[in-house]
């Protein structure tokens, strides 16, 4: 390189350098400096430009890729299936010859996606993990309506695709709510013009639940209800503003518990909800249900008027003796916002709008700004805003924690079909947000067991990271679809006090969850967190 080309070189990069300095002092309202802005408040990148499809449902699966999952009566998709592959649908309402895919995998490593083939409509369906790791995935509309479909995922490079089993379910399911269980099972609670339960595999015939009957309106504020296993072997199951303590073992409702304040909180007035973290400190009690967000009843029916979303909260511990829902404002007005547990037990809500309701063309004033819930802090001080994206998410977006510790935002289609132009267009990128914790000093686990029994007495192995300020956590895969994720779980294990072993690493000995009622059989990512910073998880099957 002749010197010319190096003065110019150096000339660059004082350049930038000065750009930098005069962009931060020319933006104090993002505070001083900028990158402690950054630290504070999070960061987003756009990971893929354009996935071809706009994914409604994604789950994260234990070979670090990600299900993105449409629906197939949509007319063509942007991706293409490989090899001159078709779908030759004569049920299809829109194509009944489709050569594009309207599923795929994306492989966080190497950023690529790779088309699946879905042979049924998947629209507004449920899913859960198996316990070996594989996607059950139920429902949808027209010819999905009764179907079961699994994806066993295989390394990012392999060629693992969908299968549809030969054996229906006995009630058809659209907008139903999946919750794996302490047996193995799964639960499949509601749906359009569905008032029951079933399981699968069956136990018999599905089972009428009064609760989801009851709380029906004329908007179908009963749709994606919410449940979450306690562990006292119990369901929560809520619906619209009503819910019950739920024994899954006879089918019945144990204990009513009183009305949330306020707006329906279901599809189609979606906020969302979370079962906070259990922790073995105190031996996995006290569990604490929070729903953020809904509709003003009457935004779905006219949504023209463009109602404001919900701003408060409910937060109700459910095995009280008198339980009672206390309520806080949220610092944004947000629907169909997304909740998700993060490796250091904080709450985080995305994706949403502030007016309107789900449904095509219902979202109004997209809210771009997450916002993170300390649950442990106190009350009125719970809430901080973090960084914005440029891109707004709305009808039809997902959210997934990342073994990585990031959380990745995918879809966004508020049409009928796909319309990539105009107000609210359908969204083809995914992005991934870093939050806060992703800017200190990381520890890394170095030795982690692959497959734990319950009560089985382990240690991990540390580098970096704080030993005097350190916690292990379990969190779940869900499956992430109409702002709730199903079968979100975090349990944050009790631990010993750590044990250095030299040249800054350490030990930390604790005991896995102690039955499936806690951590029902799966596969569950495995944080170190030290001084609130996450390590990158380790897979790890319990059960």
């Amino acid at each position: 390189m002749g010197s010319g080309s190096m003065g110019s070189s150096w000339v660059c990069i004082l350049m930038l350098i000065l750009s930098i300095l005069v962009i931060r002092d020319q933006l104090p309202e993002l505070g001083a400096p900028f990158l402690l802005r950054v630290q504070a408040q999070g960061s987003w990148e756009v990971v893929v430009e354009n996935a071809g499809i706009a994914s409604m449902h994604t789950a994260v699966t234990i070979y670090n890729t990600v299900v993105l999952l449409d629906r197939t009566d949509i007319g063509p998709s942007q991706l293409p299936l490989p090899d001159g592959e078709c779908r030759n649908d004569p049920n299809d309402e829109t194509s009944t010859h489709d050569c594009t895919a309207h599923s795929a995998v994306y492989d966080i490593g190497s950023g690529t996606i790779r088309p699946l083939f879905i042979d049924t409509d998947t629209w507004c369906s449920s899913g859960q993990f198996d316990t070996d790791g594989t996607l059950v995935q139920t429902g949808g509309d027209n010819d999905g309506f009764t179907k079961i479909r699994t994806f066993a995922p295989c390394p990012g490079d392999g060629d693992c695709n969908w299968v549809e089993t030969g054996t229906p379910l006995q009630n058809g399911r659209w907008y139903a709510t999946n919750q794996r269980m302490p047996d193995g099972s799964q639960a499949i609670f509601g749906g359009r013009s569905c008032d029951t339960v079933e399981y699968v595999p069956s136990k018999g015939a599905p089972v009428y639940i009064p609760l989801i009957a009851n709380t029906n309106d004329a908007q179908n504020d009963n749709l994606y209800p919410y449940v979450h296993l306690l562990p006292n072997n119990q369901l929560f199951i809520f619906a619209n503003r009503d819910s019950i303590l739920f024994d899954w073992k006879t089918n019945t409702a144990v204990t009513n518990l009183p009305a949330i304040p306020g707006e329906p909180r279901n599809y189609p007035s979606a906020g969302s909800s979370v079962m906070l973290p259990l922790s073995g400190f105190n031996g996995w009690g006290g569990p604490e249900i929070l729903l953020c967000g809904g509709a003003t009843y009457g935004a779905f029916l006219n949504p023209a008027a463009g109602l404001p979303a919900s701003i408060t909260c409910g937060r109700i511990a459910p095995l009280d003796a008198a339980p009672a829902w206390a309520m806080e404002n949220m610092p944004l007005r947000r629907n169909m916002g997304d909740m998700l547990l993060l490796p250091d037990r904080n709450v985080l809500i995305v994706n949403g709008a502030g007016n309107g309701a789900q449904g095509w063309g219902n979202a109004q004033n997209p809210v771009q700004t997450p916002v993170l819930y300390n649950p442990n802090a106190a009350a009125g001080t719970r809430f901080q805003t973090l960084t914005a994206t440029h891109i707004p998410r709305v009808y039809h977006s997902t959210a997934n924690v990342l073994p990585d510790g990031r959380v990745l935002i995918a879809g966004s289609n508020t049409h009928q079909f796909y319309t990539l132009t105009g107000y609210l267009p359908t969204e083809l990128r995914i992005e991934a947000f870093s939050p806060p914790y992703l800017f200190g000093a990381r520890p890394v686990i170095t030795d982690a067991p692959g497959e734990l029994g319950y009560g089985q007495a382990f240690t991990l192995t540390i580098d970096g990271g704080n030993p005097d300020f350190i916690d292990l956590n379990f969190l779940s895969a869900p499956y992430s679809t109409h702002s709730f994720s199903q079968g979100q779980r975090l349990l944050q294990l009790n631990t010993a006090t750590p044990a250095a072993v030299g040249g800054g690493a350490y030990t930390v000995s604790t005991t896995a969850p102690p039955s499936s009622v806690i951590a029902p059989s799966a596969h569950y990512m495995l944080f170190a967190v030290s001084n609130g910073v996450p390590s990158t998880a380790s897979w790890v099957h319990i059960g």
